[in-house]
């Protein structure tokens, strides 16, 4: 990865989900602090209260931080992890295993997982040690979903991370990308208007094509 742009404020591990879900949504919430509160996010408000009692505790010889602060320098990532568990391991050291809570059930994006991965990068180099791996909790199934941090998925987090500091750094939000499937579920919709911004794009890329086909 390149390095990143000097930015004042370290960047909120919420954000690389917001980032990968849309990078225009992760703009509008933490550059411009817009937000609009739907039934997704009211639930998942409530399963995030559970998580940030905080707390540490041991079960079955592993070690359970809840509500975790994490952070990292080389990425400028700062924020909490629901849960942590500290595994422990044959030559007497612990692994972490870091476990988020989420509404609803796995996506077909890997939003969820990129935000989830971020988590393992601040952990390592808060630790020192390989985090190989983590879960996504979900509630809706009430399962958890094991996340091995391969290369392709850590790829993905930095790349995210990267467009964010970048993103920060300028103080810029881009423009809209319209998917309809993920605008539709968006809370922010209605503040970020992709189709509004969308039109005079596309009306000047058909005035193009018109002017290149030699239309009248």
């Amino acid at each position: 990865m390149t390095p990143l742009p000097a930015v004042e404020d370290p960047i909120p591990l919420s954000a690389v989900q917001h980032a990968v879900y849309c990078l225009r949504q992760a703009a509008l919430i933490h550059l411009e602090r817009l937000w609009e509160d739907n039934i997704f996010t009211a639930e998942g408000d409530v399963l995030h209260a559970v998580a940030d009692k905080g707390g540490s505790r041991k079960a079955r010889g592993v070690r359970r931080v809840m509500s975790l602060p994490l952070g990292s320098a080389r990425l400028n990532l700062t924020g909490l992890a629901d849960l942590v568990e500290f595994q422990p391991q044959p030559d007497g050291t612990e692994r972490a295993f870091p476990v988020e809570y989420k509404r609803g059930k796995p996506k077909l994006h890997r939003a969820d997982e990129a935000q989830l991965c971020a988590q393992a990068l601040c952990l390592e180099e808060m630790t020192g040690q390989p985090v190989p791996e983590g879960a996504l909790y979900y509630a809706q199934t009430k399962r958890r979903v094991t996340v091995p941090f391969d290369p392709d998925l850590r790829a993905l987090t930095l790349a995210a991370i990267d467009d964010l500091n970048r993103s920060f750094a300028a103080q810029a939000t881009p423009p809209p990308t319209p998917q309809r499937s993920r605008c539709r579920a968006c809370s922010l919709l209605d503040l970020c208007r992709p189709e509004t911004f969308a039109r005079p794009v596309r009306h000047w890329r058909d005035q193009m094509i018109s002017r290149q086909l030699g239309d009248p």
